[in-house]
């Protein structure tokens, strides 16, 4: 009887580690995604942002500072008989 329990004991170690070993696998496989698509994601954040900056610097301002600010010269009956009905 106790060399069953022996025996049992050794499985049970056995199995147990090998459980262990899974679990860390998947922890660590995890991990090694969030690093990845987090630096993929700092690259594009990046980029998009020096992107957005060189248009500032290029366009010489805000590109939405004009949005409803009330600039338009013409009522829509205008811009539909001089643009649209051609």
């Amino acid at each position: 009887m106790n060399i069953l329990k022996l025996i049992l004991a050794a499985l049970g170690l056995v199995f147990g580690g090998i459980l262990l070993l899974w679990v860390l696998g998947w922890v660590w496989s995890i991990l090694w995604y969030v690093l990845v698509f987090g630096a993929i994601g700092a690259v594009a954040y990046g980029g998009y942002s020096l992107f957005k900056k060189l248009e500032r610097k290029a366009l010489g301002s805000d590109p939405y500072s004009g949005l409803g600010s009330g600039d338009v010269q013409m009522s829509w009956d205008e811009y539909d008989k001089k643009y649209l009905h051609k």
